[in-house]
């Protein structure tokens, strides 16, 4: 028993110096010069929890891993040409430019109803042919729309061939010249043509069956009347839309109403045709707020050219809002990256180098934005990708690039 003890001390004996040794050798590998070495480490752009200290793959979708500088303090952000190409990074020169504000309205298009008509009957009688039966339907200018049948209309028509009979019986007698002059402008007050009146002196029997044509034309927007049914005089018969022209309506809320006016030229833009923007002339201001709304609108016409756009379509009125500045520093209202501690852009630093700089902002519409300090003319901005830099720079370096940047 006792030798099993002395074997067992003795081992343990020629243990301590190897472990002693092992522990050097390790603070050796962390310290050199007493100056204790950084591991670097690399993770995955898509997924910020994957964090390696060699390089290699991800595990959930088998991206590259990136270099993970969270201790790092450089604020130049490295992006060789070949990702610049592939993150769409491009850039602009900062210079002058005039600029003018303006403000967004939500607005839509609708019916000029001055380019509606509306088709009644001019005689009583009854519906014998509806040519047009379906709504949607664009008509023509004398396209016919339909067929009455009107007992009256024969009586006038009789009265009419018997008018001109007897003026020729006495040729010459201007009150015979006058009751034919008279039946006539009866037979145009009730919808008659000249041709037809052409024709039925040339047949001379009268006919029932009246054939009415379109007065303008137009798209069929609502039909009152079937086939077999009896009209009064005046009745509705149908109603044509003309697109030529179109409302622009827009809303407003009541303390921006002050500085908008009637007879005021404001800009719209139709979604899908922004390369066809129409100046429009406010020719209405509603004076009281819509129903159930806390809005009122304002209204105008623009030209519908092609009848490309359809009433119902979304439309946007940009309402300049002050006068046109003088010179100012001008970007794409793109290039300006805005979060809870500032503003900043993106400026290229070389060839595959770009820093933030913190900006202070003016003025700005709806493309432009006015930059009052952190940059000076001639300085390369980048306007398409910057956003990308942005959140690449928080997953690298683990900080946000404007955390100590100071307007200069």
């Amino acid at each position: 028993m006792e030798r099993k003890l002395f074997i067992k001390q003795m081992a343990m004996i020629a243990l301590v110096p190897s472990v002693f040794v092992a522990a050097c050798t390790s603070d050796v590998k962390e310290k050199k010069d007493g100056v204790v070495a950084k591991t670097q480490t690399y993770t995955c752009p898509m997924h910020p929890q994957v964090i390696k200290e060699e390089m290699g793959t991800c595990p959930i979708c088998g991206m590259d891993l990136v270099p993970f500088e969270k201790n790092s303090n450089e604020k130049a952000l490295k992006v060789d040409e070949k990702r610049q190409i592939l993150a769409n990074i491009t850039t602009v020169m900062i210079g002058s430019n005039h600029i003018s504000g303006s403000k967004q309205l939500n607005g839509r298009l609708t019916v000029d109803p001055q380019q509606s008509s509306y088709i009644s009957s001019r005689i009583a009688g009854r519906i014998e042919q509806l040519y047009v039966r379906e709504t949607g339907v664009r008509v023509k200018k004398g396209q016919p729309l339909y067929q009455l049948y009107s007992e009256q209309l024969a009586a006038l028509q009789q009265e009419y061939l018997m008018a001109v009979a007897q003026q020729k019986q006495f040729p010459g007698d201007k009150i015979e010249q006058q009751l034919v002059e008279s039946a006539k402008q009866k037979l145009l007050l009730y919808g008659q043509s000249a041709a037809q009146i052409k024709a039925l002196l040339a047949t001379q029997k009268k006919n029932p069956y009246v054939t009415f044509f379109a007065p303008e034309g137009g798209v069929v927007a609502e039909i009152s009347v079937t086939p077999g049914q009896y009209v009064a005089e005046g009745g509705s018969i149908m109603r044509l839309e003309g697109y030529g022209e179109l409302w622009v309506e827009a809303d407003v809320y009541p303390n921006e109403v002050g500085g908008i006016k009637e007879g005021q030229k404001v800009k719209v833009v139709i979604p899908g045709w922004e390369d066809q923007p129409q100046e429009m002339t406010i020719s209405f201001i509603t004076p009281s707020l819509l129903a159930g709304t806390q809005l009122t609108q304002i209204r105008g016409s623009i030209p519908n050219p092609n009848q490309q756009w359809q009433p119902g379509a979304q439309a946007n009125v940009f309402v300049p809002t002050g006068n046109q500045k003088s010179a100012a520093l001008t970007l794409p209202v793109d290039a300006v990256i805005r979060d809870g501690k500032g503003m900043h852009v993106w400026v290229k630093k070389g060839k595959d180098s770009f820093e933030p700089k913190r900006v202070t902002t003016g003025q700005e519409n709806d493309n432009q934005v006015e930059i009052t300090a952190g940059l000076v003319a001639g300085e390369q901005v980048v306007v398409t990708g910057a956003y990308l830099l942005y959140s690449e720079y928080i997953l690298k370096k683990g900080k946000n690039p404007i955390d100590g940047l100071k307007l200069k």
